[in-house]
């Protein structure tokens, strides 16, 4: 059992090390991919810290001994508290939109962190088949907000519809996604989603995989009625064409290798029922920026012993 815990906690620590953030001891425990006993967890973590193979700092550990670490995050978890507050008021008029079904706050600002470049990112789930009208009218509206320079509130990334709740994509980065989700508003599809995505049960078992919508709205007037009106086959063929035009444009951008504000090469995987980040860029690079790491802590561990 203890060899099995020095990886889960050295493995832990080198995912959030691939962000420089730290962990605290509960949070060692509660992303640890293996249902350990907690004492057993907090007396690796100790003899990983004896063993100079982890670091403390002040509360938190890290696989690098960089002191600086602990002032980032101690400074970056407060100024999420700060947006967070924003990033609920921008959740609950987003929901407004026709077609909106969920609304969660993903990125880094679920993880209780920002800087002063943060984006404030979105997790969005439509109605069935309704989805890029959704997501059209949504990000037209963004347009506007690049006039008042606060575009970065609006950062809807990720889409999918109520008939392809399950996540495809299985691994340590969409699992982290997924279980630090923060819900703001919904009407039950925010449930069902994690009901469809309990395999994260399997790479983080200590963690609660369901949650529940901080606020349900009332649709209002503007969404009921353009739902009312695009609920037929003008619907399904305005829908079908959005789609078709927004996939075009994003298989330029990736020809032509766009990055965003923050260097990451852009790109959009898009069908019926999704729109969601190219996997092949950031959450690749993520992974095997974590394959690397551990395998230097491997090669560590057989000079240390």
């Amino acid at each position: 059992m203890h060899g099995q815990s020095e990886q889960s906690v050295i493995k832990t620590l080198a995912y959030f090390d691939i962000f420089n953030y730290p962990l605290t001891q509960e949070e060692i425990y509660n992303f640890i991919d293996q249902p350990l006993p907690i004492e057993v967890v907090m007396a690796t973590i100790l003899q990983l810290v004896e063993e100079k193979r982890i670091f403390r700092l002040g509360s938190f550990y890290s696989l690098q001994p960089d002191v600086a670490l602990h002032t980032r995050r101690t400074m970056g978890n407060y100024k999420a508290e700060v947006l967070l507050k924003t990033a609920y008021k921008v959740g609950g008029f987003l929901y407004r939109f026709p077609f909106v079904r969920g609304v969660g706050i993903s990125g880094s600002l679920s993880k209780n962190f920002a800087d002063r470049d943060t984006d404030i990112d979105f997790f969005i789930i439509t109605r069935s088949n309704r989805l890029w009208i959704a997501r059209t009218l949504m990000h037209l509206f963004k347009k506007l907000t690049y006039i008042t320079g606060h575009q970065h509130w609006y950062c809807m990334n990720y889409y999918i519809d109520e008939e392809a709740l399950r996540i495809d994509e299985q691994n340590i980065f969409t699992a982290t996604e997924l279980i630090t989700l923060i819900p703001v508003c919904g009407n039950g599809a925010l449930h069902n989603f994690y009901h469809q995505n309990n395999w994260v049960a399997d790479y983080f078992p200590h963690q609660i995989v369901s949650r529940q919508s901080v606020l349900v709205r009332r649709p209002g007037l503007f969404k009921r009625a353009a739902e009312w009106l695009l609920d037929n086959k003008l619907g399904n063929a305005i829908d079908n064409i959005l789609m078709r035009i927004t996939a075009r444009r994003w298989k330029k951008k990736e020809q032509m290798h766009k990055t965003n504000d923050h260097g990451v090469r852009m790109g959009l995987c898009t069908g019926k029922h999704f729109a969601r980040p190219n996997p092949d860029f950031f959450q690749k690079k993520v992974l095997n920026l974590l394959e690397k790491k551990l395998l230097e802590q491997r090669r560590h561990n057989v000079i240390i012993r």
